[in-house]
């Protein structure tokens, strides 16, 4: 069974459920009810990890973590 966290209405929509929602507003599919439940804190840790994870590349890339707030080209004096 799959299940669906609706972000209008807050609530946990099951696949056989024929008022399920079908819009932008799901999050999911979700194996059980405790994982759709928990969508929300699921998105924002995911959006954290991948936040963290283009903050290391961008460092990266620039050669540290205050670079990016400096200009480092050779042609500005």
């Amino acid at each position: 069974m799959q299940y669906w966290f609706n972000t209008r209405t807050q609530q946990v929509e099951a696949h056989d459920d024929p008022a399920r929602a079908r819009s932008a507003d799901l999050l999911g599919p979700y194996g059980s009810q405790q994982e759709a439940a928990q969508a929300l804190e699921t998105a924002a840790a995911r959006t954290a990890a991948w936040d963290e994870a283009e903050k290391a590349e961008d460092e990266w890339r620039t050669g540290g973590p205050e670079s990016s707030r400096r200009d480092t080209s050779p042609l500005d004096g």
